[in-house]
């Protein structure tokens, strides 16, 4: 008997401990729940899961704001998106605002920025820029940046450093002599199509004001890769490296230039010398070559992301993200995997692009300069002549409303090799491709035009078949498992004219073994583009991240927000949620987020007429002659331009 009623009371108390610790995790869930989401950290902040948002009878159980009754609304009150758009446009219309009017007012500018006079015809200069309407008179610190280590070195030294690297494989030289401006492109050895096309391009651009140039020459870099790594000591200690050149190139590299990597190093393990001693990446004790080359393909390679991620948005590009604090990221970024040799001492190299850490000179790109039907909007190949607007434009009532991307397999070399899967248009591909059932947290409009906004996981593969169209058209260099896995693990279609791009409302613009050439021409066109790059080019001063176009994160992760903001919920998104949005036409859904997407294209276009133009980039040029002809002088002080108040 006493053995039963133990028996009982041992079951009776295990029964009561269940039950109070069933009462605990119910209080927990319901307690987590109730936070609103502006309450919890951005990265931890929970999305509703379509099981939570669905229900049979969404119409009888909820308000009429689409809250379930009698519940604490918990949806997202202010999407970021707008006040991004709104700083971006107040922030930009400040900059055009206090630019000087005057030659007195952009010479004090110029004093109170770099603190020293403008160079020698700085008054030509600034007549030849108002003469064209030239807007941002003041703004000129990438130009600044790039020419401030080359004040270490005296004239003479400069002089004899240009024509060392003019030497090297693949940098050309564009001479100004006595006002003619020539390019001297000596035979290296290498068949290039691209072989000082960047230098006809950059001669051309100085024919309007050669004649007041001083002589001078330029090496250009005939590649779009940058050239220049210099180790963080030599650049904060520039004494560490041989300042007197006369010895030649070969031994200011302590021994032969090889133009490619071979079986000698890489561009990452030189970049990361530019990094400080005590960085991530410099502190690493493995190179790209132990056993984290399997390791990184897991790493990178995980299809699932947190809806954190998702729901951040970048506030302009990714130019300055810090590889040297991240160094594992650099695997998912083309540019370290390079198969051409960077120069580790501080030689003037002319490039269209420089990702942080290298120290090229930033010139326009001849594909923005020149006119070519695979880069310029407008241009009439047959005709041989550039029109306003291009005749495969389309209004954009009658644009389709996706994502767009077409392009080659470029995006890296093959030093080391196996790692061209993990490059930006690969890693783009497939996420846009995928037609797996993971999900991804979309966050939409509420009711339309409302404040409010409901999130839900879609899968990825009915998302992608709403809104994405991407796809390969050109075969560009190695992938491990060959063609066929290359075939097999992205899509590809045929090949399409540029005027194709302005079918779409979306144009993604992604970098290739460089910057992208298109993204002028995106800019000219009546799409908007969404660009994701980690280059700074000579405007990226000049123009403003979600005023003239949407900047995307290296993981696209946020790609489908953007979407969703802009256009709407797709079908797939309807279908995991019962929006009230069903009972509305597809018009009424997004009709005023539609305006604000079209405003970005509008303001896009309105900047690459006004800013963007060829004009814009010859003043540009003839800046940096200024500049570069008194760095050329043996005797600087004489290169000033110092300017005299006139008497009233």
């Amino acid at each position: 008997m006493r053995a039963r009623r133990a028996l009982r009371c041992f079951r009776l108390n295990n029964l009561l401990i269940l039950a109070f610790f069933a009462c605990l995790f119910v209080f927990w869930r319901n307690g987590f729940r109730e936070r609103r989401p502006e309450e919890l950290d951005p990265d931890t902040r929970p999305y509703p899961d379509a099981s939570a948002t669905t229900s049979s009878g969404w119409f009888s159980n909820r308000d009429e704001r689409g809250r379930k009754k009698g519940a604490e609304d918990t949806r997202i009150r202010e999407h970021p998106i707008p006040k991004m758009m709104k700083e971006a446009e107040e922030k930009f219309n400040a900059k055009l605002a206090r630019q000087s009017k005057t030659l007195e007012a952009a010479v004090a500018e110029y004093r109170r920025r770099y603190k020293k006079h403008p160079p020698k015809g700085f008054d030509e200069w600034w007549e030849f820029a108002k003469k064209f309407d030239f807007k941002m008179v003041d703004e000129f610190d990438i130009l600044m940046e790039d020419m401030a280590p080359f004040y270490e070195l005296p004239g003479v030294e400069v002089r004899r450093r240009v024509s060392q690297v003019g030497e090297l494989p693949s940098i050309d030289l564009v001479r100004v002599n006595k006002g003619v401006v020539t390019v001297q492109n000596m035979q290296k050895g290498f068949k290039d199509s691209e072989t000082s096309a960047r230098a006809r391009g950059f001669r051309s651009m100085m024919g309007q004001f050669v004649k007041r140039l001083p002589d001078m020459d330029f090496p250009i870099n005939a590649k779009a890769e940058g050239r220049v790594l210099i180790p963080w000591e030599h650049q904060q200690y520039p004494n560490l490296t041989k300042q007197d050149s006369s010895g030649g190139v070969e031994d200011m590299l302590e021994g032969p230039f090889n133009p490619d990597w071979g079986a000698d190093g890489n561009v990452w393990e030189a970049w990361r010398r530019t990094c400080h001693p005590e960085s991530p990446s410099r502190r690493l004790y493995s190179s790209l070559r132990d056993s984290f080359v399997t390791r990184a393909s897991n790493y990178l390679q995980r299809s699932t992301v947190s809806a954190g991620d998702e729901f951040n948005f970048m506030e302009g590009t990714a130019a300055d993200f810090d590889f040297c604090k991240n160094p594992h990221a650099h695997y998912s970024q083309g540019h370290f995997f390079t198969d051409w040799r960077s120069i580790p001492v501080l030689y003037p190299v002319f490039s269209p692009a420089r990702a942080k850490g290298f120290m090229d000179v930033r010139i326009p790109s001849h594909y923005y300069y020149g006119s070519t039907k695979g880069y310029t909007y407008g241009w009439d190949f047959e005709k041989k002549v550039l029109t306003a607007v291009d005749k495969m434009e389309k209004p954009w009532e009658e644009k389709i409303n996706k994502i767009f991307w077409r392009g080659a397999t470029t995006g890296g070399g093959s030093h080391p090799p196996g790692f061209s899967p993990q490059y930006q248009r690969h890693r783009y591909l497939r996420m846009t491709s995928d037609s797996s059932n993971d999900t991804r947290v979309v966050t939409f409009n509420d009711p339309p035009n409302s404040t409010y906004y409901t999130s839900v996981g879609v899968p990825v593969s009915q998302l992608n078949e709403d809104i994405m169209d991407a796809a390969f058209v050109k075969v560009s260099g190695l992938y491990p498992g060959g063609l066929k896995a290359l075939m097999d693990q992205h899509r590809f279609a045929d090949p399409v004219p540029l005027g194709k791009h302005w079918s779409y409302k979306y144009l993604v613009d992604l970098d290739g073994m460089s910057y992208s050439g298109r993204f002028l021409s995106f800019l000219a066109s009546d799409s908007v583009p969404i660009k994701a790059t980690v280059y700074t080019e000579f405007y990226s001063d000049w123009i403003q991240p979600w005023l003239h176009f949407i900047p995307l994160s290296p993981s696209y992760k946020e790609i489908y927000n953007i979407f969703a903001y802009f256009s709407g919920p797709t079908q797939s998104m309807l279908e995991a949620v019962n929006s009230t949005l069903a009972l509305f036409s597809p018009e009424e859904r997004y009709s005023a987020q539609d305006a604000e997407l079209r405003k970005i294209a509008e303001a896009g276009k309105q900047w690459k007429k006004t800013i963007g133009r060829t004009l814009d980039m010859e003043v540009y040029v003839y800046r940096l002659c200024l500049e570069w002809a008194r760095l050329w002088a043996d005797d600087r002080s004489k290169m000033d331009f110092v300017y005299i108040t006139k008497a009233p």
